[in-house]
């Protein structure tokens, strides 16, 4: 695949006009998004057919990859942003640094990770909200994800190291490889060699090192894309202060869901395996409707940090309005489509479990009502978070899962039992937009003032 040079790209990326330059860079990572989903999505579908305490599992160890894609995203996003600030401002020297310190510090992550939850597999199940008919099933499932996890970490930096270098098309090759062999090995070794939930498992990380090698190749032989050589690598504090900076956003973000995920098992437990696995599946479901958009942003963000870091904040602004608007098109059709095939849907996943089908339905039309004005929230936290405004991109990102859902999910379930389970996430929506307006109209106006003062000097 043919790559263009630094100065093609930089011209690409501050002169293209943004309604064709996003979309370009968009689609290939909403074809990564949408297939790291479908690892869940399948491993849900495939499990689910096997007992509604092996989907309840696969709810539980959702926690599990949330901290590890917590690692790999605070650490490839928070160094890709910063980056493209870089790139776009050609300072490239202390972009190869970030690049190769995230790199190296990701791996080490994973790494003590996988050696501290093996070595901790029973309390971590029950810590992760699993009951005693359901931790069997956990155990069996995340010693193999453990197992996986130093590699797959080091995939979601690679993976957002490409973006954020305007290599989109690339991230999507190892990331959508290994999606579709997930796919097609979920059944094989589940049903066909009858190796139940450890099948999942197995398929799982496996796909995950095929993404990882070919992340992995393309990094290293593609031209004009940076490399983690060992010799960038650097303890120096600014270097963290940086990747950080950026990707508290992305760690509270993703840190959160996993806290939340974790909260919100923890409450589902109280009313039985049904309850779980029916919040399992439509966490699943949201959360692919969600990744598509979530794809898209990430073709605004490398754009909005090169013309920040190039000071063209006409463009940025320009970019994250056009972003906005076809964000909020989207959710509001998936959210009237979804809200009309709620039970359908459910019914694909546990035709045979009348309560999972019952508590799960109701749970997704309450989400599918808010769905809409998750784009003022993702869209805003991406603006925030890719032109450097940590504070007020974390703050955004941390309301979601942790500010507002954290309490409504511990008081909400005590006062009206299985409906204040199906009730905390659209709660926590609903404040968490309300919040983002409020931060993001600041951040808007600041943008606009930047604008004005350049074009009166």
């Amino acid at each position: 695949m043919k790559t263009m040079s630094y100065e093609e790209k930089y011209k690409m990326m501050t002169e293209t006009p943004v309604n064709r330059l996003i979309p370009r860079l968009a689609v290939p990572t909403i074809i990564s998004m949408l297939t790291t989903s479908i690892y869940n999505m399948a491993d849900t579908f495939f499990v689910s057919q096997l007992s509604t305490s092996a989907s309840g599992a696969v709810g539980v160890n959702f926690s599990l990859m949330a901290m590890i894609q917590a690692i790999g995203f605070t650490l490839g996003m928070g160094s890709g942003n910063y980056m493209s600030r870089m790139l776009g401002a050609k300072e490239q020297g202390r972009a190869q640094n970030a690049c190769s310190t995230a790199v190296y510090t990701a791996f080490v992550l994973g790494l003590v990770l996988a050696v501290f939850g093996i070595s901790n597999i029973d309390w971590l199940v029950q810590a992760l909200g699993a009951t005693q008919t359901i931790a069997p099933y956990a155990k069996d499932y995340g010693r193999y994800i453990l197992l996986a996890a130093p590699y797959m970490t080091v995939s979601f930096v690679f993976n957002n190291h490409l973006r954020s270098q305007g290599n989109a098309a690339l991230s999507m090759i190892g990331i959508t490889t290994g999606g579709i062999l997930n796919v097609i090995l979920d059944p094989v070794l589940i049903f066909g060699l009858d190796m139940g939930i450890s099948g999942a498992a197995i398929a799982t990380i496996f796909s995950q090192f095929v993404s990882f090698m070919i992340l992995l190749t393309l990094v290293i032989r593609s031209k004009n894309v940076l490399k983690p050589l060992p010799h960038y690598f650097t303890f120096q504090g600014w270097v963290y202060k940086e990747i950080l900076a950026a990707g508290m956003p992305t760690l509270g973000r993703q840190g959160l869901a996993s806290a939340a995920s974790v909260l919100l098992n923890v409450a589902a437990s109280g009313f039985g395996d049904a309850a779980v696995a029916a919040m399992s599946i439509v966490t699943r479901i949201m959360m692919f409707i969600n990744s598509a958009l979530i794809g898209f942003g990430q073709g605004f963000q490398p754009v909005c940090g090169f013309n920040f870091g190039a000071g063209r904040y006409d463009r940025v602004l320009e970019a994250y309005f056009f972003c906005r608007r076809v964000a909020f098109v989207f959710l509001l059709t998936m959210g009237v489509i979804m809200f009309a095939i709620s039970t359908p849907m459910m019914h694909l996943f546990r035709k045979d479990d009348a309560e999972v089908i019952r508590i799960g339905s109701a749970a997704l039309k309450m989400q599918c009502c808010l769905l809409p004005f998750q784009s003022y929230v993702i869209m805003g936290n991406m603006l925030a978070q890719s032109i450097g405004y940590s504070f007020r991109a974390t703050l955004t990102a941390v309301s979601k899962q942790g500010l507002f859902f954290v309490p409504a999910i511990l008081i909400l379930p005590r006062l009206f039992g299985v409906t204040g389970l199906e009730l905390a996430q659209p709660v926590a929506d609903a404040l968490t937009f309300m919040l983002t307006w409020v931060v993001i109209t600041m951040v808007v106006k600041e943008l606009r003032r930047m604008v004005q003062k350049d074009a009166d000097e």
